[in-house]
C-alpha cells in the first residue's frame, strides 16, 4: 500500500495573464511566429487558480503590466524563505523590468525586499527543500547568486548545473514532493550534480524525457496533492503509486513560452 501524504496549506502569489505572448526567444520553447491564443492561457491560468483555491489554498495576485509579456510567470520573480525575500535579476534584458512590480508588492505585504548583484531568477533556480535551497546553475542563474542566496537567507545551498537547453530552469527539471523528497530527470544535469541528488534523495521519483517535456517537472506539490501537467502520465502514475494525488491542470499554451505551473506559482513562505 502506498504511504498516506500530507497536504500543508499554502500561500501562492500569481499574476494574470492578461498581457501574455511570445515577442521573443529566450529559450528553445519560444517562437515569435507562434500565435499565443490570449484567450486560452486566461481560461487555462483561471482553472490553475480555481485547483487551488478547491485545495485550501491561499492565493493573492500582482497586477499584470502592459510591456511584460512574460510577468505570468511568478515564480521567477523572488524566492521567499521564512519570510525573507530575495529578489530577481533576470539574464534577459527583456524580462529585468518585471522585478520592480513584483518588488513592489512585496514592499507594499509588508516585506522587506533583497536585490541580489548577480544573475538570478527567483524560485526559477533556487527551490527551497527542506533543510536547504536546491539551486540551478548553466543557463540563467549565477554561482555568485548562489552565494548571495545563502548569506540573505541562511540557509545552505546546494549547487546542481543544468546541461540541457530544454531544461534552462531548475523548475523545468525538479519539484519538491514536500521536506524529504523530491522528483526530477536526472539526464538534464551534469554528472556531478547527478550523484548529488542521488546521494540527497535515494527515493526520489525519477522522471522519463517525455515527461519532463511534457512540462510534468514543472508541478506543484502540497505535500500530497501534485498538480501536474495531464500529459505527464508516466510520472503521474509513479507519483500515485507513492501516496501522491496528482491533480491535472492543463497549462499548455504557456509552454509555447517555455513555462507551465510551478512558473505561474510563486509560494510566500512566511
Amino acid at each position: 500500500m502506498p504511504e498516506s501524504r500530507v497536504q500543508r496549506r499554502r500561500r501562492y502569489l500569481v499574476c494574470e495573464p492578461r498581457h501574455f505572448a511570445v515577442q521573443y526567444a529566450i529559450n528553445p520553447w519560444m517562437d515569435p511566429g507562434r500565435p499565443v491564443d490570449v484567450g486560452l492561457a486566461q481560461a487555462q491560468w483561471k482553472a490553475l487558480i480555481d485547483a487551488y483555491r478547491a485545495h485550501g489554498h491561499t492565493v493573492e495576485t500582482v497586477e499584470p503590466v502592459p510591456g511584460l509579456p512574460d510577468m505570468v510567470f511568478a515564480a521567477n520573480c523572488a524566492v521567499v524563505v521564512d519570510g525573507r525575500v530575495f529578489g530577481s535579476l533576470f539574464h534577459a534584458p527583456e524580462r529585468r523590468p518585471e522585478s520592480l512590480p513584483y518588488d513592489t508588492w512585496f514592499k507594499a505585504a509588508g516585506f522587506d525586499v533583497y536585490r541580489p548583484e548577480s544573475v538570478c531568477e527567483g524560485e526559477g533556480d533556487l527551490v527551497p527543500a527542506g533543510r536547504w535551497v536546491l539551486a540551478g546553475t548553466g543557463f540563467r542563474t549565477t554561482r555568485e547568486a548562489h552565494r548571495e542566496a545563502q548569506e540573505y537567507l541562511g540557509a545552505p545551498v546546494v549547487g546542481l548545473t543544468l546541461v540541457d537547453p530544454y531544461f534552462y530552469h531548475l523548475d523545468t527539471a525538479l519539484f519538491v514532493l514536500d521536506d524529504d523528497n523530491i522528483a526530477y530527470y536526472p539526464e538534464a544535469f551534469s554528472p556531478g550534480s547527478r550523484e548529488v541528488l542521488a546521494r540527497l534523495y535515494p527515493d526520489a521519483v525519477l522522471a522519463t524525457r517525455e515527461d519532463a517535456m511534457a512540462f510534468g517537472l514543472n508541478s506543484v506539490s502540497d505535500g500530497r496533492h501534485v498538480f501536474i501537467s495531464p500529459t505527464a502520465t508516466h510520472l503521474a502514475a509513479r507519483l500515485a503509486e507513492r501516496g501522491y494525488v496528482p491533480v491535472p491542470v492543463d497549462l499548455s499554451e504557456f509552454h509555447k513560452a517555455g513555462g507551465g505551473i510551478k512558473c505561474c506559482t510563486q509560494e510566500i513562505r512566511s
